[in-house]
């Protein structure tokens, strides 16, 4: 359908809703890439595609070719050189609700389990690390670890975490109610404090791990028993137990039944 027309060119709702949607994730990008050094290379990359553009137009044939040789291998450039920011990206993505509640996810008993067992840890201040998958997959970082594919229970993390285990130094990651690895090595997030809290390795471990996946981390520390949370980038240190499960279910649970809720809500005049 035809809105308006700028000299011979006709603008349809189609190509407003292109233009806002380029936009959008144009936005997006520059969120992900403010005051990085990624966006002085970005910027570097721009500079070098319209000096090609406007060699080729004044037709300076060793300086153009110079030019188009180096755009010609940009989009390999770009993807190495933007990996990370490109992960943040697409992780930014499946945190979304929307895409979340197309994910099925069924977590009441793993999220009993495990608030069993970060009780008696903190109890017996016996650290722990333990990492509930949402929609990016983990399959990466399960590598890294020992496979296990064991249905979750208390007693069986209690295992894990006992100071005597193998396999007790590193992170559990947890997906539906399965234990898929443990020993597991996570990435370090550059965040060294929090307020006057200084981070040891296991909570940058699980704040870094929420920093590029859509993951939540529950984290039990090994010096003050303390129990903390990350999600989305952000560390909720020592909460009580009765936080970490109210917590846990709003970010496993509630919020994708109440984002079903909303469509539907929306969807039900249009019927």
């Amino acid at each position: 359908m035809e809105l308006f027309q700028i000299g011979f060119l006709s603008v349809t709702i189609v190509d407003v809703l292109d233009i806002l949607l380029v936009t959008f994730i144009g936005f997006q990008i520059y969120r992900g890439m403010r005051g990085t050094i990624a966006a002085q290379i970005l910027i570097g990359l721009l500079v070098i595609v319209m000096l090609s553009v406007t060699a080729q137009a004044v037709d300076l044939k060793a300086m153009g070719w110079v030019l188009r040789t180096l755009t010609d291998i940009w989009v390999i450039a770009f993807i190495i050189i933007f990996q990370p920011e490109i992960r943040r990206l697409l992780s930014t993505i499946a945190r979304n609700r929307l895409v979340r509640m197309f994910i099925r996810l069924n977590v009441t008993e793993s999220i009993e389990e495990i608030v069993a067992t970060a009780l008696e840890l903190s109890k017996k201040k016996q650290g722990a690390l333990i990492i509930i998958a949402r929609g990016t997959g983990m399959k990466s970082f399960t590598e890294t670890g020992v496979a296990l594919g064991a249905q979750i229970s208390r007693a069986l993390l209690l295992s894990i975490f006992n100071p005597r285990s193998p396999l007790h130094d590193g992170a559990v990651i947890v997906n539906d109610r399965i234990i898929e690895a443990a020993r597991c090595t996570l990435p370090l997030s550059p965040t060294t404090r929090l307020g006057d809290l200084a981070l040891g390795t296991r909570h940058r471990a699980g704040l870094g791990i929420t920093e590029q996946t859509d993951a939540v981390a529950v984290i039990v520390s090994e010096e003050t028993g303390a129990i903390s949370i990350a999600d989305n980038g952000e560390l909720f240190h020592r909460i009580s137990v009765k936080d970490l499960r109210k917590e846990l279910r709003e970010r496993l649970v509630l919020s994708v039944q109440r984002t079903m809720q909303n469509v539907k809500e929306a969807i039900r005049p249009l019927e």
